[in-house]
């Protein structure tokens, strides 16, 4: 079996739209397969599909008290995205060029929810074997 890696994203700096210092509070952690060059691996998402998870964590989101949203990773094409089955959880959210980026600690990458790219950086990892 493929290694499966928690990958937690937090809040980086995004100072056009109020983090001047990022916020902590909010992120994602995901369940993916990694090369070791920290890409994700396509084929092992292939086949563990169901196993690569995504959970979004919000402190305040619009409709007041924190958000957690589950979902999973997925992949059509190209492109890299984070799909809610629940109306509530909003929409599928575009990962910018996730393909193409490392996750390795202190990486960088850019995610689209409702409209809004913002910044996360890689701030920890855990081999789920």
């Amino acid at each position: 079996m493929t290694d499966l890696t928690r990958i937690i994203l937090r809040l980086a700096r995004n100072p056009q739209v109020g983090f001047p210092s990022g916020d902590a509070r909010h992120g994602y952690s995901l369940v993916a397969p990694l090369r070791s060059d920290g890409h994700l691996d396509v084929a092992a998402w292939q086949a563990h599909r169901a196993k690569c998870t995504v959970r979004r964590f919000d402190p305040s989101p619009d409709h007041g008290g924190p958000e957690i949203a589950d979902g999973l990773l997925t992949h059509h094409g190209t492109r890299w995205y984070f799909h809610y089955d629940e109306a509530f959880e909003g929409p599928d959210e575009n990962v910018d060029h996730l393909g193409e980026h490392r996750l390795l600690i202190g990486d960088y990458v850019t995610i689209t929810r409702r409209g809004q790219a913002l910044t996360y950086q890689v701030v920890e990892e855990t081999d789920m074997t």
